[in-house]
């Protein structure tokens, strides 16, 4: 009994014992669980701000990243802004330099008109004071009329107020002719000015030389290889060429008869490199020819850039370059009208300058003005007019086709520059030694003009003007009448192309004019 006693007791120990030890091992295991726990915790927690350390660095990086890219993007579109608003600023500042411009422009020409105002106001005070000295007048008269000539008071008005009406028109047309005087006289002091420092400016060759029609040979005999058998060289020449070769008794020359210059050239050319390689048969002729109308054509080509270069134009059409450079082979009495055209194209740009115009459209359209003369003998009608219809054609603007078809006079201008171009035109085909017809001839000519105008019923004096480009009549009126004058005028012009012969053309200019004239006593 004693015995289970004890084994109860000591199971009861041991159970309480085996307990204890359970219970402290797992209270010992409950805390290395928790400081394992904590640990972990502590690891995850210091893992977790190390990653958000990282992560951190991480939006700082980026968001330095993003901001330097947003600043390179700010300041790319802030110097665009500035280019923008810089261009903007030029742009109103140059607005601003033109409005100035335009007001100081439009304050000079008030001031001009307040002048003129106070020369008209002064102008109608003068005639106000007139018309009032005129009325005095009248009523002093007046009196003394119906007390001397017995006249009835209305018919003494009538008569009066025709008088004084007939007096203050004389005085205004006398006043109107003195201001008009006045300012001819210095208009031609300054234009005399102008005209003479372009001339001095401006020095030329005394005459270019002309186109040539005439060949030299080496001998006689090389007439008959030029003719070949039975004329075959001589026909297939003037076939290739267009031009007629004429072999007359002339010792050592033979001669080119051709109306278009550049052909005549193209030949003459031709003719020059046969006699001199001395191989004259179809085939060569006929190569000889293709090979110089090339090289004419880079010539004409060559001489119109030249041209234009050398005066400074732009914007000219390639076509109307080259029409330039065929008027190297054009000449009027000797004077060869490239070298023509450069020279009033220099002189009109010099007069432009010194009159403050377009010095550029002048030398454009002085350059431009004879172009006509270059196809002239290709289309019917007058180089001027031929002129203008080819600028039109080509893009020329309105002023420098005026100026084309006006520089003889027989359009009126409509701009500066035409009349700069028809003076400059005038001073380089007037000026001594510029052409080669011979006196006699010219004076023949001349004679022959108004020996046809004095031909006319009615005709008192007739002028040969212009170098012979105009015949200026005087008729009596007392015999001729406006529409008779329209009649001599047509009947001169047919007259005049049935019976001379003469460059261009020729203006008939028929005058009617009546004068009245009466004395005071």
């Amino acid at each position: 009994m004693n015995d289970l006693f004890l084994h109860v007791v000591i199971a009861i120990v041991v159970g309480i014992a085996s307990g204890s030890i359970f219970f402290l091992v797992y209270r010992t295991s409950q805390k290395n669980q928790r400081e394992d726990v904590q640990k972990l915790r502590e690891s995850l927690i210091e893992d977790a701000r190390k990653e958000a350390e990282s992560v951190k660095k991480e939006a700082v990086v980026s968001a330095k990243d993003l901001a330097y890219q947003l600043k390179v993007e700010a300041d790319k579109e802030l110097k665009e802004r500035t280019r923008e608003v810089t261009r903007l600023e030029n742009r109103f500042r140059q607005k601003e330099e033109q409005l100035e411009k335009k007001l100081d422009q439009a304050e000079k020409k008030e001031q001009e008109f307040a002048r003129r105002e106070r020369e008209l106001n002064a102008r109608e005070k003068s005639i106000s004071d007139k018309e009032a000295e005129a009325l005095n007048l009248v009523k002093d008269q007046m009196t003394t009329l119906e007390r001397i000539a017995s006249m009835r008071s209305d018919e003494a008005k009538q008569e009066l107020f025709r008088r004084v009406e007939d007096d203050a028109k004389f005085e205004i047309v006398k006043l109107a002719k003195k201001i008009e005087d006045d300012a001819r006289e210095a208009a031609e002091k300054k234009a005399k000015e102008i005209i003479s420092l372009a001339i001095q400016r401006y020095s030329s060759d005394f005459v270019a030389d002309a186109t040539v029609s005439a060949v030299s040979l080496p001998s006689d005999e090389m007439k008959g290889r030029i003719i070949g058998r039975e004329g075959r060289n001589i026909r297939a020449f003037e076939a290739a060429t267009g031009v007629d070769l004429l072999v007359d008794d002339t010792p050592e020359v033979v001669t080119l008869s051709g109306f278009d210059p550049v052909r005549r050239e193209v030949a003459r050319l031709s003719l020059e490199r046969l006699v001199h390689d001395g191989r004259i048969h179809p085939a060569r002729i006929e190569e000889i020819v293709e090979k110089i109308k090339k090289e004419v054509d880079a010539t004409i080509r060559e001489e119109g850039e030249k041209a234009v270069f050398d005066l400074g134009v732009s914007g000219v059409h390639p076509d109307l370059i080259r029409t330039i450079g065929r008027l190297k082979y054009r000449t009027s009495y000797g004077q060869n009208i490239l070298q023509h055209s450069k020279e009033v194209a220099y002189l009109a740009g010099m007069m432009a300058a010194e009159l403050g115009v377009d010095e550029k459209m002048a030398r454009r359209a002085g350059l431009l003005h004879d172009i006509g003369k270059a196809i002239d003998h290709e289309i019917e009608g007058s180089h001027q007019e031929i002129g203008g219809v080819l600028a039109k054609k080509y893009g020329e603007n309105e002023f420098v086709v005026n100026a084309i078809i006006s520089h003889h006079g027989e359009v009126e201008v409509n701009c500066v520059e035409s009349g700069l171009v028809a003076a400059a035109d005038a001073l380089s085909a007037a000026r001594p030694g510029v052409r080669k017809e011979s006196i006699e001839n010219y004076l023949k000519r001349l004679g022959k003009l108004e020996e046809l105008a004095l031909s006319f019923d009615g005709v008192e004096k007739c002028y040969a003007i212009q170098a012979g480009r105009e015949v200026r009549i005087l008729v009596k009126p007392e015999q001729v009448n406006d529409e008779l004058s329209s009649m001599i005028a047509r009947d001169l012009s047919r007259k005049i192309e049935a019976e001379l012969t003469y460059p261009g053309q020729i203006k008939v200019t028929v005058i009617r004019e009546s004068r009245y004239v009466d004395y005071a006593k």
